[in-house]
């Protein structure tokens, strides 16, 4: 099986145009031994269904998992079953879920027509005091998507206010995500496909109806992308996303005064003047105002509203890294492996039970908890590292290893950034080299060499 797959293998299953003659190779390969293959992952299940979920841990940081069982096996690092459930109560969850994922892309049909036609819009289609916009390229697809009625004739869209003030806004957010998905990975051959192009855009305006605060915001389609690739029902795709959300979903949260992810800037900071006071001081003397200035554009581009005053002091330029986890730093194939290892590190096995809404079946939440106590073997090496320390200094908060992460490719490029950068256009140019450039093993290693300095030095 290994030979018949060769070093080709994560090429075959993520192929790009041929035209595109620039996009990055992946450096991932799948390795005999080393990368979970679909033969060790089934062996990891007992007869019931039970998953000894400590060795695929270290299999997956050793070499990644096989493209063939990708999304299976993330199902499982972002806590949407629960290792200790057997194989008939995941059936069950799982049809329940792709249940509640059909109400509610109905309940979003009903208020646009166009969910679930197999095709999407980049054209507004509400004002923001609640009128139609009446584009008619817009209400062409409108009348296509439409389903007849009785007498076999389609209506036309209704030209009236609408009202409902949660409608409105979700709405408003659906051209803008029909044009983030039209950007989103097209340099995959996948993405040829329109319905492909409308089960991302779908997804992700049903997740735009589903989470009320948050919604939909720019960097999401790169997150989802891969969901929509890996899984191939729609409904395990979207909660799937959901779950990864619920890590992130705090990055997204915008205010006036506020932006979620300047924390983890804020975060970034204080981990780089631990390890590396010197570039810590540089970035600080050589940042202008105008450069903070640049960024604030940026994040108005990118996050639809973003706020007037955002804090994390000169590091905004990790922004994106932390925003999209490296979707753009890496090739495709090396990001999905740099998440899985990333998720490996940092997995704890009560995900289930954190990422379960209160709304949930106290069926689903018994299928989920077996009363059985959690084996250190269970936890993933970045997060048993926490465990320890906890004990010992409590003044230290946990952070996401993702910012120890952005901390190493810093860490890499700081004789260039120290030699070089001046001003804006130096840190960015040395930044976008790293672009395309990234091992996601090297980077992984690198974050938690730095994490265990980090932890050392701040007690």
């Amino acid at each position: 099986m290994w030979k018949d797959l060769g070093d080709s293998a994560t090429d075959s299953f993520y192929e790009v145009r041929p035209q595109c003659t620039d996009v990055p190779k992946t450096k991932f390969r799948v390795k005999a031994g080393k990368t979970l293959s679909s033969r060790r992952w089934e062996a990891s299940f007992t007869p019931e269904g039970y998953l000894n979920i400590g060795k695929i841990l270290r299999r997956i940081y050793r070499g990644g998992i096989h493209p063939s069982i990708r999304g299976e096996v993330w199902e499982f690092l972002l806590g949407c079953y629960d290792p200790k459930s057997t194989f008939g109560e995941r059936d069950q969850i799982r049809q329940r879920r792709r249940e509640q994922y059909a109400v509610l892309k109905e309940e979003c049909r009903q208020n646009f027509s166009m969910i679930g036609s197999g095709r999407f819009i980049t054209a507004p289609v509400i004002t923001e005091d609640g009128y139609p916009i009446q584009d008619p390229l817009v209400l062409q697809e409108a009348n296509k998507a439409q389903r007849p009625t009785e007498n076999g004739s389609l209506n036309d869209p209704e030209v009236v206010k609408e009202t409902d003030q949660r409608i409105v806004e979700w709405k408003l957010t659906l051209h803008q995500i029909g044009l983030d998905v039209f950007r989103t990975d097209r340099t995959l051959i996948f993405y040829e496909k329109q319905e492909n192009l409308a089960k991302l855009w779908d997804i992700l305006a049903v997740y735009a109806w589903f989470d009320k605060d948050i919604g939909y915001c720019q960097g999401m389609s790169d997150l989802c992308s891969p969901m929509i690739i890996l899984l191939e029902d729609e409904g395990d795709a979207f909660w799937c996303f959901q779950h990864l959300m619920r890590r992130l979903r705090g990055n997204f949260k915008c205010t006036e005064r506020s932006v979620g992810v300047e924390m983890q800037l804020s975060n970034l900071a204080t981990v780089t003047q631990v390890i590396d006071p010197k570039l810590h001081k540089h970035l600080g003397m050589h940042f202008s105002k105008c450069f903070r200035v640049f960024f604030f554009i940026i994040l108005k581009i990118f996050f639809l509203a973003a706020a007037e005053t955002l804090g994390g002091g000169d590091y905004l330029f990790a922004f994106r890294m932390l925003m999209v986890l490296f979707r753009r730093e890496f090739s495709f194939g090396d990001s999905l492996f740099l998440w899985e290892m990333m998720w490996a590190l940092e997995y704890d096995p009560t995900l289930f039970l954190l990422y379960e809404d209160p709304e949930s079946s106290s069926n689903e939440k018994s299928e989920g908890s077996k009363g059985k106590t959690k084996t250190k073997s269970e936890y993933g090496k970045y997060e048993r590292a926490y465990m320890k320390n906890a004990g010992k200094n409590n003044s230290v908060a946990p952070l996401p290893l993702s910012v120890f992460l952005v901390a190493s490719v810093l860490k890499e490029k700081s004789p260039k950034l120290l030699a070089e950068a001046r001003g804006l256009d130096d840190v960015v140019k040395i930044l976008n080299d790293t672009t395309g450039n990234l091992d996601a093993k090297k980077a992984c290693n690198g974050a938690l060499k730095l994490h265990k300095k980090y932890l050392k030095k701040v007690k």
